[in-house]
């Protein structure tokens, strides 16, 4: 069992706004500056793979070796965050981080970019991700009153879904003009500099009682005795995995035959981000009772772009079903993270979150290679009509789930 953090956790206050508190501005502008350059990356690295000859198998394999590292690491990285400073970790991974890319970019601008290369940076990040999730999931309730859980969330996720809007339509201009390397290189910087704003956030950290495997041991019994949390876990487990593999993998490959390529999947990836905005100031002002009801119902809109691809949509229909994709994720996502946060002691947020991390992440890599192997016998358009199924069936699955609906707002 672990004793109580160094720094004291924060009691409820009339306080208007977390962002009077300046170690909360300090966060948010860290995550800002990180989502600056990270906009970019996904749409820069899937062009980077194509640039190499590599086509929806090779991008596939990358995605997997990027996914597999923060599987197998997570439940490190949920121990060390109930054991250690969160906001050293955040520092350390966002530093790995920095070099990853950065090296990434090098290979890529030098023209040595194999599938190979890009798949042992993408391994690198994937380590990186596994100890800054679990960390960043506590850092918020160290910093702000209970009360203001929900505000903060969407306040931090405001000023980086702004930057996301923009992010994905300069990264799409950079690669048609300049190639994948600048927005590799610029998504490098931007990971060491937020690296550096964390490591002056220099939150306390616990004093471990027990060794780290009894208290993984310990997560364990506590992530399975809610119900409410292993089975949304379940439910992620194919949907992420079905929205990952239909978005990010195959959306640009169907966007590069059918519509106008890198610009125009730039743009998606832009109306999405607008959606994702679109969704933080609805949470900043609409406070729903029954939290993870909400949070499970609103995971359905990520079907919405699927099957606009899927049904080949005019650009204008598929960019509004982004758009609605990216309000349903960031209202889920408010929702859901203000429901953990509130009915999962602090002590125990990173072991809980990379329980949650690793079942939401483990089809992940299987989901990219089953498609990139069956992608070459099936239309695009069919596997995403799949996905787009498959999303819908467990959102609807884990609505059935009792617990899910007596998870409310603790006021």
């Amino acid at each position: 069992m672990t004793t109580t953090q160094t720094t004291p956790t924060p009691t409820p206050s009339p306080t208007p706004s977390p962002l009077r508190l300046p170690a909360f501005r300090r966060f948010v502008l860290a995550q800002l500056v990180s989502a600056a350059g990270s906009a970019m990356a996904p749409l820069a690295l899937a062009y980077a793979v194509i640039g190499a000859g590599g086509g929806a198998g090779a991008l596939g394999l990358v995605l997997a070796t990027n996914t597999v590292p923060t599987v197998v690491f997570l439940l490190v990285g949920g121990v060390l965050a109930d054991r250690l400073s969160r906001s050293r970790l955040l520092f350390l991974g966002n530093l790995l981080a920095a070099a990853a890319q950065g090296v990434l970019a090098l290979v890529v601008g030098t023209g040595h970019a194999s599938t190979g290369a890009i798949a042992a940076c993408g391994f690198v990040s994937g380590v990186a991700v596994a100890f800054t999730t679990p960390a960043a999931q506590g850092v918020v309730t160290q910093l702000v009153a209970p009360d203001q859980l929900q505000r903060a969330n969407a306040l931090l996720r405001l000023p980086t879904n702004a930057v996301k809007v923009v992010g994905p339509v300069a990264g799409g201009l950079v690669v048609a003009v300049s190639g994948s390397a600048w927005a590799l290189g610029f998504d490098a910087v931007t990971f060491a500099v937020a690296a550096l704003l964390l490591l002056g956030l220099r939150l306390g950290a616990p004093i471990p009682q027990n060794s780290a495997l009894a208290d993984l041991r310990e997560g364990w019994s506590g992530f399975w005795s809610r119900t409410w949390l292993w089975t949304y876990t379940a439910a992620g487990t194919v949907l992420v995995a079905a929205w990952l593999a239909g978005y990010q993998l195959l959306g640009p490959v169907v966007v590069e035959q059918e519509y106008e390529g890198a610009r125009t999947w730039g743009f998606v990836q832009g109306a999405f981000s607008l959606g994702l905005l679109a969704g933080a100031v609805v949470c900043l002002r609409w406070r729903p009772e029954r939290l993870l009801t909400v949070a499970v119902g609103a995971s359905a809109g990520l079907a919405l772009p699927l099957a606009g691809l899927a049904f080949g949509l005019p650009l204008p229909w598929l960019l509004l079903s982004a758009v609605l994709a990216g309000v349903a994720l960031d209202v889920a996502g408010v929702t859901w993270v203000t429901a953990f946060q509130q009915h999962v002691p602090g002590a125990e947020l990173g072991r809980m979150s990379s329980f949650n991390q690793v079942g939401e992440r483990l089809a992940i890599p299987l989901g990219y290679l089953v498609v990139a192997l069956v992608s070459p016998v099936f239309a695009g358009r069919s596997v995403l009509l799949v996905c787009t199924g498959i999303i819908v069936a467990a959102t609807l699955l884990n609505l059935c789930v009792r617990d899910v609906h007596r998870i409310r707002r603790v006021r």
